[in-house]
């Protein structure tokens, strides 16, 4: 269930512009307003939980449908022979701002070994 006050929810409802580049019944990628890489797509599904804190049994097919999603949408971006990387921030000391789960797709650029 979509929460009114959440940033994500509102754009996965088109309540608030985004460039969304993939939708479906589950899930909704659009760019990130503030790219850390030539390719950075943040993926929502459209369920509202905080993070992965509050990932159940019956949520965790979502996650599974979002990397199929990234995977794609990495194909579809060029960057899918290359390399990519998946993110997923749980909880404030992780940079999660919005506390609505999120994965992030990054790419298009060498990233280096280092995580942070």
């Amino acid at each position: 269930m979509p929460d009114p006050n959440c940033l994500f929810c509102k754009i996965a409802a088109k309540a608030i512009p985004a460039t969304i580049v993939y939708e479906d019944e589950a899930v909704v990628a659009f760019k990130d307003i503030a790219p850390h890489a030539p390719v950075h797509l943040v993926l929502v599904p459209r369920v509202h939980f905080a993070g992965l804190n509050d990932l159940t049994p019956e949520l965790a097919p979502l996650l599974g449908r979002i990397a199929l999603v990234a995977k794609d949408l990495a194909a579809q971006a060029g960057i899918q022979a290359s390399g990519y990387r998946l993110v997923v921030n749980c909880g404030p000391d992780s940079g999660q701002s919005v506390f609505h789960l999120h994965v992030h797709l990054l790419g298009g650029a060498p990233m280096g070994s280092r995580l942070a």
